[in-house]
């Protein structure tokens, strides 16, 4: 019985292990996570301009690092129309230890995906309203 416990445990391991975004860092001990200081804290995104980026980035079907490393100044850069587009996908091959972007092998490349970046860019970068 105990053997069958032991299987069972280790698998849930497992998957646990193949969920986490970094598998790199599983084995890592847990640490607490602290409150920032109220200082540090930033305005949550709003606005028209950053609705605009928003909805830019979507209509494309493209990747952000700003959404996908989860920076907190997502809302001043955007706001200014400014967003760093991941190109091949939303997965990164690097597993930088600072970076939250999801690490692992990439899917497949998506042809039109420099195309959809140019358009999105030419439309981020008008100042005109659209």
């Amino acid at each position: 019985m105990y053997a069958a416990m032991t299987t069972v445990f280790d698998q849930t391991e497992k998957d646990r292990r193949a969920a986490l975004r970094h598998p790199e860092k599983a084995r890592r001990p847990d640490s607490a996570v602290l409150r920032k200081p109220e200082w540090i804290r930033v305005k949550a995104p709003m606005g028209r301009e950053y609705s605009q980026t928003e909805t830019i980035v979507r209509e494309h079907g493209l990747h952000t690092v700003c959404e996908e490393a989860g920076c907190p100044n997502i809302g001043e850069c955007w706001t200014h129309r400014h967003a760093t587009m991941m190109i091949m996908g939303d997965t990164c091959t690097r597993a930088c230890a600072f970076c939250n972007v999801k690490t692992g092998m990439p899917g497949p490349l998506d042809a039109d995906e420099p195309v959809r970046v140019a358009e999105a860019i030419a439309k981020l970068g008008s100042s005109t309203s659209w």
